[in-house]
């Protein structure tokens, strides 16, 4: 029993998401953008909220790979065109409403060009806003975490105790 209780801790520690202290991001716009809507998770998950954040942009601006990964999905989802990517690690990255210029199970490195920009965005007080969304798991179980938090260049906040 013990032999199969240690191959089952293995087995769940092996198959953890890498922590998010580990994944280093970039802005998929350039220059650095405005962000004009923060990050609300809902808690829980299945409930309304912001699952990632709106980045100021305009019409036809190029939108680059976060980071290295396999494009998942890139197409339209909900009558909105889609660019969504796996990362090593369990890490996904969505980018929306892009026009994609790139396929479903092409390998992407940081900076690769995805699309382009489009406009309408719903609640977006720019020209055009990108939704940015990162999350951990399969999208049935997923963790929503905050792109700008893992960014490369983001900077270290300590907050109070009390």
């Amino acid at each position: 029993m013990r032999i199969l209780a240690s191959a089952i801790a293995v087995a769940v520690v092996a198959a953890a998401p890498a922590a998010a202290d580990d994944v280093r991001l970039g802005w998929p716009l350039q220059p650095s953008p405005a962000v004009v809507r923060q990050f609300d998770a809902p808690a829980p998950n299945w409930q309304r909220g912001h699952r990632g954040v709106d980045l100021a942009g305009t019409d036809g601006q190029p939108v680059y790979a976060a980071a290295a990964g396999t494009v998942v999905f890139a197409g339209h989802l909900a009558g909105r065109p889609l660019v969504s990517i796996a990362h090593p690690g369990g890490l996904r990255t969505t980018y929306e409403p892009v026009r994609p210029a790139v396929r479903r199970g092409q390998q992407v490195t940081a900076g690769s060009a995805l699309g382009e920009l489009a406009a309408g965005h719903p609640n977006c007080a720019a020209p055009a806003c990108l939704h940015w969304g990162a999350m951990w798991g399969p999208a049935s179980r997923a963790d929503y975490v905050d792109p700008v938090g893992l960014l490369g260049t983001s900077a270290i906040r300590l907050k109070p105790l009390r």
